[in-house]
């Protein structure tokens, strides 16, 4: 993973956007900025043509969507309206063809390539990650918002600064206790409220992924649990936040994975993230926790195939390039999330699942077989009742 680059100085973001220390962040100005994930700076937002949708407006010279499968439609239009599948981040140049229709630079499509990602008939969902770094502004997520067509859904991850137990170094080393880690009003002030304020109803889930935890802290896990239960129950209720917001926990050591954070996220109403990364048990493992937490929306995130190993990033970056072709398939993991996914939404709960490239090496092809697998499980049922239809009619 990489940090966002220097950011220029700007005046300080508005009260309650505050670093890890409770100084204000420093945010660019300028209303008519459109944010990037990989950058703070930005470039105009497209405007809207009069009797059409902001997000098909496009600005001169910008990024086109790939032109739609057939395929994909179909597909598309088989799937429960209550399940939303997408990607970690949309600034991939090797997704050309897949999703962009031209070749275009990576910053390129930092700044201009969620409104075609957002065409995309598959993709009705994508993960903001760029927070997990600096903490993002109510307008520059109101921005995002703009960008992208009504029943779109973000998956936005908390800052580190809230999520991670001490202040690292750019190479990832833990450099100094975080005495801010799991601080409820950094949280709310920093995350939650912007983020909740900006989206809207596209807000889909707000993430506290839980990096892993020094030793001496895995060894009082009540501890970290009670300072869970205080952040988490001091953010907004359910019935205060726009409809389908749900705020989720996702956790890098399987310390976390007991019976008193079952009860801590029901007693809150978060909800659990279902982690796919090789820090955590495999998903057949992970079901009888999920299983607890019913009924109630399902929020996933696959992140890394367990080939890897837990710390195997850089490895899948070099393997997979450009992120343009599956070259590891994981069809166990994908049959077992399909089925869940499928289950809960059958259940009328809403379901957001995103992938990583380093999931199998292509989000968007991951994303078209796990569209597949959950039409699959859904269609012998379907058949199912038509045929005991017809075995009435005839008799």
């Amino acid at each position: 993973m990489t940090s966002d680059p220097t950011v220029p100085t700007s005046p300080p973001a508005p009260a309650g956007q505050v670093d890890l220390f409770g100084h204000p962040v420093m945010v660019p100005a300028g209303p008519t900025q459109a944010p990037t994930e990989q950058d703070p700076e930005g470039t105009p937002a497209p405007t809207a043509v009069a009797g059409t949708s902001p997000a098909k407006g496009r600005r001169r010279g910008g990024v086109l969507p790939a032109s739609a499968l057939e395929s994909d439609l179909a597909l598309a239009a088989a799937l429960s309206p209550h399940i939303r599948i997408g990607t970690s981040s949309w600034s991939y140049p090797g997704w050309q063809g897949h999703v962009w229709a031209g070749e275009h630079s990576e910053s390129v499509l930092s700044r201009q390539g969620l409104t075609a990602y957002a065409q995309h008939p598959l993709l009705r969902a994508v993960s903001i990650d760029r927070g997990f770094y600096q903490s993002l502004t109510a307008s520059q997520f109101e921005r995002y918002a703009h960008l992208v067509p009504e029943g779109f859904r973000f998956l936005v991850k908390a800052p580190s600064a809230v999520t991670d137990a001490v202040v690292r170094t750019e190479d990832g080393r833990g450099r100094q206790t975080n005495e801010a880690f799991l601080d409820p009003r950094l949280a709310l002030g920093s995350f939650v409220e912007p983020a909740l304020e900006g989206l809207g109803d596209k807000a889909g889930a707000l993430v506290f992924q839980l990096s892993p935890l020094p030793l001496d802290m895995l060894a009082r896990m009540s501890e970290q649990l009670d300072r869970l239960w205080r952040m988490l129950k001091a953010m907004p209720a359910p019935a205060s936040r726009p409809t389908g917001a749900v705020l989720a926990v996702e956790v890098r050591d399987p310390e976390w994975l007991c019976p008193d954070l079952v009860a801590l996220l029901k007693d809150t109403g978060a909800c659990y993230c279902l982690g796919l990364h090789p820090k955590l048990p495999p998903i057949q493992e992970q079901l009888p926790l999920l299983r607890a937490m019913w009924p109630g929306p399902l929020v996933a995130r696959w992140n890394l195939h367990r080939k890897h190993g837990p710390y195997g990033y850089e490895d899948a970056q070099r393997l997979y390039g450009r992120y343009d072709q599956m070259l590891d398939p994981d069809p166990d993991t994908r049959a077992v999330l399909a089925k869940v996914m499928q289950a809960t939404a059958e259940a009328g709960h809403e379901v957001l699942v995103t992938v990583s490239n380093h999931a199998e090496g292509s989000a968007p092809l991951s994303a078209r077989a796990l569209a597949e697998a959950v039409r699959d499980r859904a269609q012998p049922a379907v058949d199912e009742t038509c045929e005991r239809g017809s075995a009435g009619t005839q008799s």
